[in-house]
């Protein structure tokens, strides 16, 4: 579905800002993007969704080369979250902003069941569709800009830190809605984001970047768990991950808070706690 074919890319001439990237995603996979500020990550999305040209290389989607597809053609197949919600909002409702990203990409629907698909997400999001977009908080406004993407059911969604601005119940929500549409109707989503614990929770698989390279690509569980690679990206896993670390054996594979009372369960069946 999306293939990167050695593609780097450069803003300026000091230097590529991604160099010789290579990766596949398929249909349904749910892929983090993991990395420093300054990585390449937003710069790789970037150049996914078409927004930039590689430098170099090629990135295809479904077999078609983005750099020489049209946006329109891209928009039928690709959402993109932006991390700033205020460069993608431009209509005066919510109403408004979810029916303008309907028309313009579901032109073949009539005006009847763009409203029902328009109806759907704002019960599903919370909104009456009346709110004024910009009298909102942010983590409102993001919610409208990803309830406008999400309406159209797109095939790949892009996301740039999600849940920026966002308390914890209105992370989840969003998360949960997410994961979703990658379970029941396999929608591939690539999410950038700095929030280690959403990322567990959520993606299957990382790549890894640093210095505009991939460092790394694998099961979420199991890239967290390599010190060398995240002292090198410097990232540090989540909590969960370090616990289980810390507990040694039996606690392999608690990567949640049920697979850890499982292991602590285990482990007390055993004999008790073991301390080093």
């Amino acid at each position: 579905m999306i293939q990167a074919e050695n593609v780097s890319f450069s803003y300026s001439d000091q230097g590529p800002t991604v160099r010789d990237l290579s990766f596949h995603v398929g249909k349904g996979e749910f892929v983090a993007l993991l990395g420093a500020n300054g990585a390449g990550k937003t710069t790789t999305v970037r150049l996914i969704d078409g927004l930039i040209r590689p430098t170099t290389g090629r990135m295809l989607i479904h077999g078609a080369d983005t750099a020489v597809t049209s946006v329109s053609e891209r928009a039928k197949h690709v959402g993109f979250l932006f991390q700033n919600p205020d460069r993608q909002i431009c209509k005066n409702t919510v109403r408004e902003e979810i029916m303008f990203g309907l028309r313009t990409v579901r032109d073949d629907e009539s005006e009847e069941q763009l409203n029902a698909r328009c109806d759907k997400v704002l019960e599903d999001f919370g909104f009456t569709g009346e709110e004024e977009p910009f009298s909102l908080s942010r983590g409102q406004r993001q919610r409208v800009a990803l309830a406008s993407i999400l309406a159209v059911e797109p095939e790949i969604l892009i996301l740039d830190e999600p849940t920026t601005g966002m308390d914890y119940r209105e992370c989840c929500h969003i998360m949960d809605r997410i994961r979703r549409m990658n379970e029941e109707q396999q929608v591939t989503v690539i999410m950038v984001c700095h929030d280690m614990e959403v990322v567990l929770d959520y993606a299957d698989r990382a790549l890894v970047m640093a210095g505009g390279t991939l460092l790394a690509d694998g099961p979420v569980s199991e890239i967290f768990r390599q010190d060398e690679l995240m002292e090198k990206a410097s990232i540090l896993p989540p909590q969960m991950i370090s616990l289980a670390r810390r507990l040694g054996d039996g606690f392999d594979q608690a990567d949640t808070p049920e697979a850890m009372a499982e292991a602590v369960l285990a482990r007390r069946a055993e004999g008790g706690v073991r301390h080093e």
